[in-house]
């Protein structure tokens, strides 16, 4: 059985739950990427190897699946097809994006340890405890109900944002029932995970919600659908644990957890003074500026999302360097979103008021460790690290062999648009300024990279410098400690 297979593997010390996690996550790339070339998975009925259309017009081939299904699996929402998905991506097609969404969305370990559990819940303790790691879990002994809640919790916010958009589609396509059906439980999913892709017929949100039959949809139903995405974006980015905490009711809020009031507050800090900041650079503009519901959106989505109501490449430099800081940050741990974490942002600028204040770094009536402020502050350095490798590969990689940035028609400058592109693609958001279907073979591995690295990275980063630092010294003695002049 599989229990068994797992015992084996752990007695042999090669079982590292995280390798199994990155693991996984390749395994399913792989097989999504493959699926994605299939005839079948694409309106063109070709095998998309390397296929371009008789005028040319149309190139796609197998690097471009492999980052649909990267940007999937890490619940992204960047594409590199010269069309809109829904152009591109068959029933089929749609059918294995979604699933991917859905997988890297939740992990794969953690619906295999849900399938697991489903018939065995009474486990050995050693082998929670190593499921509880699988799933980055805090309470191994609980485990088996937090996977079964955690997965549950998903499935009924999938289906009441379906429920909730199925007007929208119904209004969209009127005569074809089975369609609206579709497009709801995609786009629930899609924005429940922060994943961002769409089967519009258009450039995301923008312009308002464009059928593929004529109609658009304006007015009171684009605003209904954009409130219920938002909704849907924080719930998926807001973190299962404190989802599960606020939403059983068990508990009153002064009794939540310190994690949980943490993260709602950052969240909630997080959201309401990006959408000031982008009214101010981009709301008070004199032509093209953004309306309350695009600053309240951009603010939302650029937390890992990836849907768009206003074209990114029209947003001031300003409003750029404030998206990036704002997809830099991202969701909460344990969440669908990417980024550095709401709670990591909340221990760096805690521990630096304290600094300041000359006292201890706490909240909540709680004190921080100085192994918690490392770890954050290891963390944001790591990310940022990883932006710089990524943006110096993209610039030097730049864009396809006889294309000119100046011909794409962009007024962003080249440099913040790549630099716009790595936050996007690092913080797993997917929003794009226009040079996606551009971009050389070169840049398209460095993309998959930061993707892949901004989904797994920082998490097994995160678990590595744990165990490094509980380690205890073993020596006979112990170092002097000594301060040196810093700043």
């Amino acid at each position: 059985s599989a229990i068994k297979l797992m015992e084996k593997l752990k007695k042999k010390k090669s079982a590292n739950p995280y390798f199994l996690v990155i693991l996984s996550f390749i395994v399913v790339i792989l097989i999504g990427s493959f699926l994605l070339v299939m005839p079948w998975a694409n309106n063109y009925g070709q095998w998309l190897w390397n296929y371009t259309s008789a005028d040319k017009s149309i190139s796609i081939n197998y690097l471009d699946c492999l980052v649909t299904a990267v940007s999937a699996t890490c619940v992204t929402g960047i594409f590199t097809y010269q069309q809109n998905v829904a152009s591109v991506l068959s029933f089929g097609g749609q059918v294995v994006l979604i699933s991917l969404i859905q997988i890297g969305g939740l992990g794969f370990i953690t619906i295999l340890t849900f399938v697991i559990t489903l018939f065995n819940s009474k486990l050995e303790f050693k082998n929670r405890l190593f499921l509880a790691q699988m799933v980055n879990s805090t309470n191994f002994a609980d485990v088996v109900k937090f996977v079964r809640k955690l997965i549950v919790c998903t499935f009924i916010i999938e289906l009441t944002g379906a429920l909730l958009y199925l007007p929208v589609f119904i209004n969209l396509y009127p005569t074809q029932i089975g369609t609206a059906i579709w497009n709801s439980i995609f786009h629930s999913i899609s924005a429940f995970n922060n994943a961002g892709f769409d089967i519009f017929n258009g450039n995301s949100l923008i312009g308002g919600l464009i059928g593929f039959n004529g109609i658009t949809l304006t007015g009171g139903w684009y605003i209904y659908f954009c409130v219920v995405t938002m909704i849907l974006i924080v719930f998926g980015g807001i973190s299962f644990v404190v989802l599960i905490e606020v939403f059983t009711g068990k508990k009153k809020p002064s009794q939540w957890g310190t994690f949980t009031k943490i993260v709602l507050i950052t969240t909630a800090a997080l959201i309401v003074t990006g959408a000031l900041l982008f009214f101010l650079t981009d709301g008070l503009k004199a032509e093209n500026s953004m309306t309350i519901l695009d600053v309240i959106f951009q603010s939302v989505t650029t937390r890992t999302a990836g849907f768009a109501t206003y074209l990114q490449d029209n947003i001031s430099p300003a409003g750029k360097v404030i998206s990036c800081l704002l997809m830099f940050i991202g969701g909460s741990p344990i969440s669908t979103a990417g980024g550095i974490k709401t709670t990591t942002i909340f221990m760096i600028v805690t521990a630096i008021l304290s600094y300041f204040s000359n006292g201890k770094v706490k909240a909540f009536n709680r004190n921080f460790s100085s192994s918690n402020i490392v770890k954050a502050m290891a963390l944001m350095t790591l990310a940022l690290f990883v932006l710089i490798l990524g943006y110096i590969g993209i610039s030097c990689f730049g864009l396809k062999e006889g294309i000119e940035y100046d011909s794409l028609g962009l007024s962003t400058p080249s440099s913040l648009s790549y630099a716009y592109l790595c936050f996007s693609c690092f913080g797993t958001v997917g929003l794009g300024i226009g040079v996606e279907s551009s971009l050389s073979i070169g840049s398209k591995i460095v993309v998959c990279l930061l993707m892949f690295l901004g989904r797994i990275g920082p998490i097994t980063f995160f678990q590595i410098v744990k165990e490094n630092m509980q380690k205890e010294s073993t020596g006979a003695y112990k170092c002097i400690e000594e301060d040196i002049l810093l700043g």
